[in-house]
């Protein structure tokens, strides 16, 4: 449906009836398939045929609502998986093996820190972390011989930087790799990294296009724009054969526009079973269907009340893309012109005990672990997920005992400001 906006693809996109058949995607919710020979099936495990053998590689259901998704990123293939951090796992380790070593920005979320920082590295892939603020030179100094991936995010949760997308493209291209960008915050709505030189995107579709906390699940989209054969020294993974699979070399077999994800999912997929279900695949298109409506009034409440903070005489400091003070406001303009997402920090005056008693007081945003919701959350680091931390440790960590993160769900604006007017009134 590429002849089509985006606002159609979300509502269109990945599954078209035929006649007399169900409207909705439809649940395949089967581990197995039938089939009526052995031959027939042998042609499916050789990957000489498509088809469905057994739901932890490849469902239906998944499969519609992945293609929906490569549809609104502009790529040419994607797949579904378990989670957000179960396709950052499989961007990464598609393409690294023991001795790999990747360029990655400093800020993105925790969980994918700690996945690049430690887990990766005890399988033998070394990493160096670079400021999203990087020069082109002291980019182009991170690289190493062995470097085979560059990594960032497009809005980074929670420092809510945003990463020069086109910058790192080209010094990832530079050296001959591919850039991988976690695209959950704006989602396609806002920001299509491919379109500025990423060639992997990956989701957490947990959080906007999920857009209700009813499902966890992840996304990988490829490019299809990468020339895998140019670098074959690189890509041994892709450019020479696989004994697993009688040989077969993906990269020549399935083209720049197939290799990635079919690797993906004859390989890792296979061996790790990180599958999404065929409920949450539902579950996910339903979100998708409204995400064009959605993301909008996010952008508009976020910027409401952050404009609201800026204001107020308790809030040492806000930081969202949207505000002109803001020190990423200007690239904010060229990569998300129609604005970012709905999540807002802000440090309050009187450190710990002032976000501790201004956390107690709201009535209409809920203390969660979560962000990106239709309901609107916040979440106070030093009284929760980094409650172990002292506030000079939280300090340190660019995580002020102060800061609130807030995600402004699809609420009437004035509904939320006159809650966090309320509720700091207590402090």
């Amino acid at each position: 449906m590429s002849e089509y906006k985006i606002n159609t693809k979300c509502v269109q996109s990945g599954y078209t009836p035929g006649n007399g058949e169900p409207r909705q995607i439809p649940i395949i919710q089967s581990t197995t398939f039938k089939y009526e020979t052995s031959e027939d099936m042998g042609k499916l495990f050789d990957l000489e045929a498509s088809g469905y053998f057994y739901s932890r590689l490849q469902n239906p259901t998944c499969d519609m609502v992945a293609a929906k998704i490569a549809d609104l990123e502009g790529g040419s293939a994607a797949m579904l998986t378990s989670s957000g951090q179960a396709a950052n796992f499989f961007a990464i380790f598609n393409i690294c093996e023991c001795g790999s070593h990747i360029v990655a920005s400093s800020s993105i979320y925790g969980g994918t820190f700690n996945l690049i920082a430690v887990t990766l590295a005890k399988m033998g892939i070394e990493v160096t972390f670079v400021s999203p603020d990087a020069t082109e030179e002291e980019l182009n100094a991170a690289f190493k011989d062995n470097t085979r991936a560059m990594f960032g995010e497009t809005i980074a949760n929670p420092a809510l930087t945003v990463l020069d997308i086109e910058l790192f493209a080209k010094v990832a291209h530079a050296h001959g790799v591919p850039l991988i960008v976690d695209n959950t915050f704006p989602t396609p709505v806002n920001c299509r990294p491919i379109e500025w030189g990423a060639d992997i995107v990956t989701h957490s579709t947990t959080k906007y296009m999920d857009g209700h906390g009813s499902a966890i699940g992840g996304a990988i989209i490829d490019s299809g724009k990468f020339d895998w054969m140019a670098h074959a020294d690189k890509f041994p993974g892709l450019c020479t054969p696989d004994d697993s699979y009688h040989g077969i070399t993906y990269a020549e077999k399935f083209g720049k526009e197939g290799a990635f994800i079919t690797k993906a999912t004859a390989q890792l997929m296979r061996d790790f079973g990180c599958v999404q279900s065929p409920q949450s695949a539902f579950i996910l298109n339903l979100g998708l269907e409204s995400l064009h409506v959605r993301m909008p009034r996010h952008v508009e409440n976020g910027q409401a009340v952050a404009e609201f903070l800026e204001q107020n005489d308790k809030v040492v400091s806000v930081n969202y893309s949207g505000l002109k003070s803001n020190k990423y406001y200007e690239r904010a303009q060229k990569y998300l012109p129609n604005g970012g997402c709905g999540v807002v920090s802000f440090e309050l005056k009187g450190g710990r005990a002032a976000a501790e008693k201004f956390m107690k007081n709201l009535k209409l945003a809920a203390i969660e672990t979560h962000v990106a919701d239709a309901r609107t959350c916040c979440l106070n680091p030093a009284t929760s997920t980094h409650r172990q931390m002292t506030d000079e440790q939280l300090l340190e960590a660019g995580i002020p005992a102060g800061l609130v993160r807030m995600s402004c769900g699809l609420e009437d604006k004035a509904d939320l400001i006159a809650d966090l007017e309320q509720a700091l009134a207590q402090i």
